[in-house]
């Protein structure tokens, strides 16, 4: 049994130009020991999982020696400009060249009266750079293939150009067979055999074309993974000795004081520690509207910084910065394949061979029925041609690579396809309550005194005594008011409260169960008090072993909760609170953001268990959670989604990490799923249906080989461009 590692290597890949070359390079790869491989058509690159004692340098020469090209990603030095120029040049030559070909043959085929001796050749000699040149990417594909004893769709257009080419020289040199031309309307007079070469100039004009576009746009739709890269600062200046040094963000490491100037990107994640000033987040979380920050507030990195001067401590950089991770999950996002597209990828894998059997029974069949050669020649050529597969191979990869970009800009990280086909079937979304329907900072609602002392001083005793304590309850109180007295004799009762001696009083600050523990009696009206807290959250404040008043703290819903649950309500979705409060609590919450369905009093461990009922029910269920305890339910779930501030076990177990802090996300992130699958359905219904329904018709004669590559040509260049589409969700 071979032991692999976790190393795995990008390899960026030349030289493929269908699917079908995708799935051989794939196959090369899988069949050494040991290497588990995916090769991605649409983005030209290689994922490679090696084994112990192999080197990308192995995996390099394997795929070369499957007759591509490859090198490690941001070592290949190409120019995907060059790629266009060059396939630009070639057509400009091919168009250039068939035009008065196309316009000379037809002319002379319609009026044989205009014919001059000679004609056939310069028709011979307009068409031969077209063939030899601008052909050249096809010819040179299908001989590679040949070398390798294999097949793609350059195989089928290389035998069609050629074809068609051989056909009309041949004419020129054994004389006319005194056919006429089939033009698609008519057939003409006779004679006119060796105009037939204007189909090999115009077929690789076409094909050429379609090509040229359809790189453009899969390189458009590439661009929106560089476009997270590129928010990325360069540069950033360091704070050392109260000296700002201008370096490479490169070398910023954690714990460096950086200096962000207005209108600077962030170079990297941290909190400021000086300064005030709006951050403009939209491109990595799309919210509008620019967030205020000062001291103590988080930041993230590729973020800009719109007004004031800030001092940032980095606390994260380089690859663990946010920024970093959300393009690291969104391209290995487009480089995993989709159930679907390993279907359509061994489609691929046999369909030209089928094709050149299916061109040759044409063939044979219109000879053996009586036809002319003529005829079956042309019926053969248009069915090569008709038949190349290039859409069904772009399909599922371009919509998947533009849809998991542009939830990146939407701060929706999709870490695979498998993410969006599981929400096609969602009908329930079950929340977590605290910390993802609501903000999971308790915040003090008010102050209630039981004896003479005034509510303020309630509450600024109380203040104090937090003010020492890191319990997210007492850091409430705490930042509450600024009156705080100075306390001494600290101590933080665990699971209980705290208490404190503060202007010359023993002060306790903590729940019932420590007031019973301390033996400390509640007076009538704290009695009253506690009984009518709903949903809240009541602590007591005792001086001197007396009860004085009670605090009373609320877990505040976010505000764009109960606008997300009518969005998903609009989705037609059920939607389920799911909470380890008591009913009265949870009840309270859901009444105010619209849910009615209520599972309370869930305990860390059952919430799997809850999942897994909810799944048995026969309900494709959606979890949306953020702490650790949640992380066991998002894997359970059949979608899990993860809050980004929440805990990293949680955002580890999910399919999907909700950057943006705003529950509307969670709507987001399922509407542009569903618009991925369904580019995606479309994209393949019209690729098979155009193959199913064009060749048959080829190879009825139905077809002239220029209009079969025209039509294979914008079948591929629509399929690319309806996947584009997904760029103006949201």
């Amino acid at each position: 049994m071979t032991t692999t590692t976790d190393l795995s290597v990008e390899l960026s890949v030349s030289g493929m130009t269908c699917a079908a070359c995708a799935t051989r390079i794939e196959r090369k790869l899988n069949k050494v020991d040991g290497v588990r491989a995916t090769v991605n058509y649409a983005t030209e690159r290689a994922i490679v999982h090696l084994p112990d004692g192999m080197r990308a340098d192995d995996a390099v020469r394997v795929v070369r020696n499957a007759g591509y090209d490859a090198t490690p990603a941001g070592q290949d030095g190409s120019n995907a400009a060059d790629v266009v120029t060059g396939l630009r040049r070639r057509l400009v030559v091919a168009a250039v060249l068939a035009i008065p070909l196309g316009n000379l043959s037809i002319t002379l085929a319609l009026v044989p009266a205009l014919r001059f001796p000679g004609w056939e050749l310069l028709c011979v000699l307009l068409a031969l750079p077209v063939v030899a040149y601008s052909a050249w990417p096809f010819h040179r594909a299908a001989l590679r293939n040949l070398r390798h004893g294999a097949s793609s769709m350059d195989t089928l257009v290389s035998l069609g150009v050629l074809s068609s080419f051989g056909w009309a020289v041949w004419s020129l040199v054994a004389g006319s067979s005194g056919g006429g031309y089939w033009l698609g309307f008519g057939v003409t007079d006779g004679g006119a055999d060796a105009v037939y070469l204007d189909v090999a100039a115009g077929v690789t004009t076409f094909l050429l074309a379609g090509r040229y576009f359809e790189v453009r746009s899969r390189r458009s739709a590439a661009g929106l993974l560089e476009a997270l890269a590129g928010m990325a600062a360069k540069d950033a200046r360091v704070l050392r000795d109260g000296v700002e040094t201008a370096v490479p963000a490169a070398r910023v490491v954690t714990g460096d004081l950086l200096v962000v100037k207005p209108g600077e990107a962030l170079p990297a994640d941290g909190v400021v520690t000086d300064g005030f000033s709006a951050v403009d987040a939209s491109s990595m979380t799309g919210e509008p509207v620019p967030v205020e920050v000062g001291p103590g507030d988080p930041v993230t990195g590729g973020t800009i910084n719109r007004s004031g001067r800030l001092v940032v401590r980095a606390t994260a950089v380089g690859a663990n910065t946010q920024l970093a991770q959300m393009r690291a999950l969104a391209q290995q996002a487009a480089e995993r394949k989709a159930r679907v597209q390993r279907l359509v990828d061994r489609v691929c894998s046999v369909f030209v061979p089928v094709v050149l059997v299916l061109s040759a029974l044409t063939l044979a069949g219109w000879l053996l029925t009586g036809h002319t050669t003529r005829e079956a020649f042309t019926s053969a050529v248009a069915v090569l041609i008709i038949a190349c597969p290039c859409a069904l191979g772009l399909a599922t990869p371009t919509a998947l690579m533009v849809g998991v970009a542009r939830a990146a800009q939407l701060g929706v990280l999709v870490k695979g396809p498998d993410a969006l086909e599981a929400s096609r079937a969602i009908d329930t979304v079950v929340l977590d309550k605290t910390g993802t329907v609501t903000t999971g900072l308790m915040q003090v609602t008010g102050t209630t005194s039981f004896s003479p002392h005034t509510e303020h001083d309630v509450l600024r005793w109380a203040a104090a005594v937090e003010a020492a304590s890191e319990h997210p309850i007492g850091v409430a109180i705490a930042a509450a008011t600024e009156a705080r007295p100075a306390v001494t004799e600290f101590e933080a009762l665990v699971g209980a409260g705290a208490r404190g001696q503060v202007e010359d009083g023993l002060v306790h600050v903590g729940s019932r169960d420590l007031m019973t523990r301390l033996e400390i009696t509640l007076p009538a009206g704290a009695q009253g008090w506690s009984a009518a807290l709903g949903s809240a959250t009541g602590v007591f404040v005792a001086r001197d072993g007396v009860v004085i008043g009670g605090i009373t703290l609320q877990d505040a819903v976010r505000p764009s909760a109960r606008s997300a649950v009518e969005r998903l309500h609009a989705l037609g979705l059920r939607t389920v609170l799911l909470t380890g409060d008591h009913e009265q609590a949870a009840r309270a919450v859901a009444d105010d953001i619209g849910i009615t369905d209520v599972i309370a009093g869930v305990r860390p461990a059952d919430k799997v268990a809850t999942i897994e009922r909810l799944r048995r029910e026969g309900h494709r269920v959606a979890m949306v959670g953020d702490g650790i305890n949640d992380g066991p339910a998002l894997a359970a779930a059949d979608l899990g989604m993860a809050m980004a501030r929440g805990s990293e076990i949680a955002a580890h177990a999910a399919d999907i990490v909700l950057v943006r802090d705003d529950l509307g996300v969670v709507a987001d992130a399922i509407t542009l799923s569903h618009r991925t699958l369904a580019t995606i359905r479309g994209n393949l219904v019209w690729a098979f249906a155009y193959n199913a329904a064009a060749i048959p018709l080829a190879a009825l004669g139905l077809l002239n080989p220029l209009i079969a590559g025209a039509a294979m040509s914008l079948s591929s260049v629509l399929v690319v461009a309806n996947s584009l589409r997904l760029r103006a969700h949201g």
